[in-house]
């Protein structure tokens, strides 16, 4: 059996121009060209060149720690019930 999911991508206007052209040119959907380059990308293990640049760690800070222990459910609705809450 086989399985289709409709999904949304967000594509550069300049590609998405010459995603049309090409299809347009080869005579098939937009679709089959998108599916054929991910599966060539999937089935010989490269990466696109874009991807080969290492993205910057994201941040970090201290929060300062939990005021409560979100795993003990009865301080969380005492916290919950309180007027003011303790911070």
């Amino acid at each position: 059996m086989v399985s289709h999911m409709k999904t949304t991508f967000n594509i550069n206007d300049t590609l998405m121009q010459q995603l049309r052209v090409e299809a347009a040119r080869r005579g098939v959907t937009m679709t089959q060209i998108v599916e054929s380059g991910i599966r060539h990308m999937v089935a010989s293990g490269e990466d696109a060149p874009e991807f080969k640049t290492k993205l910057r760690p994201l941040p970090t800070w201290n929060s300062g720690g939990m005021l409560v222990d979100v795993s003990n459910r009865e301080e969380m609705y005492r916290i919950f019930d309180e007027e003011k809450p303790p911070w």
